[in-house]
């Protein structure tokens, strides 16, 4: 089901009712963003909404983040945290990524955010990616972000959170990638970018796209090595001819 079909799909409560239901009481849903990126951290959020039906209706246009604009999003990120019982957001850094695996860096920012959370959940909804190592009933399937209100609060959480730090801080410390812009997405400008600039540290340099530029470089480091080692090695040559010519031809 593609973005155009998700547009009609409103996430409802279904999945947290059957979970509290069964006794769960604090049921957490969680989403990433940045997964894609080639630059910046990949972030996750954390929402364990109320089983109080007036306040869940205040939640009224939360949706998946990427059917939303971004004035849309920061208006529902405002209202879900007034709503909430308690959310955070956790990341895993660039270097982590490269590191471990975007998977693994992955479900790191997500346990991030469930230890940053002031409440203990009882249960966790997830969008297809379980964390084995987290022992608490989870409901993990595809596209939970379109169909589990929790869910799909989180996925708006962790975009506004992340796409708030790589406009200021990234676009401040690294100018000139267009990160205020892309978000560390491979576009066009991003990629032209990294051609003339080459990577910086906000970059994961085991993403393909990201690898192929500093391999280039690097090839071009040790071709002006080897051409300047060379170039060296004539002129002293050329030295020497010179020399064992004045010794041949003695004035």
């Amino acid at each position: 089901m593609g973005n155009r079909e998700l547009r009609g799909v409103r996430p409802t409560t279904e999945v947290e009712a059957r979970l509290w239901a069964e006794g769960w009481q604090f049921v957490a849903g969680l989403d990433e963003v940045g997964r894609g990126a080639w630059a910046g951290p990949v972030c996750a959020a954390a929402v364990i909404l109320p089983q109080d039906g007036d306040a869940l209706a205040t939640l009224e246009g939360v949706r998946d983040s990427k059917l939303l604009s971004p004035a849309q999003r920061a208006k529902l990120a405002t209202r879900i945290l007034a709503v909430a019982v308690a959310a955070a957001v956790g990341r895993a850094e660039a270097v982590e990524v490269d590191r471990l695996g975007i998977v693994p860096a992955t479900r790191l920012a997500m346990r991030r955010a469930l230890a940053a959370l002031p409440v203990l959940p009882d249960a966790l909804i997830l969008d297809a990616l379980r964390l084995p190592t987290v022992r608490l009933p989870q409901e993990a399937f595809p596209r939970a972000d379109a169909h589990s209100l929790s869910v799909a609060a989180a996925s708006i959480l962790a975009k506004v959170r992340r796409d708030a730090w790589m406009s200021a801080v990234a676009e401040r410390d690294f100018p000139g990638y267009g990160f205020a812009q892309h978000k560390g997405y491979g576009v066009r400008q991003h990629q032209l970018a990294l051609a003339d600039l080459g990577v910086c540290p906000l970059h994961r340099r085991t993403f393909r796209p990201v690898a192929l530029v500093v391999n280039t470089r690097e090839s071009e480091k040790a071709s002006e090595r080897i051409s300047g080692s060379a170039d060296r090695r004539v002129s002293e040559k050329a030295g020497e001819r010179v020399n064992d010519s004045k010794i041949q031809n003695p004035k």
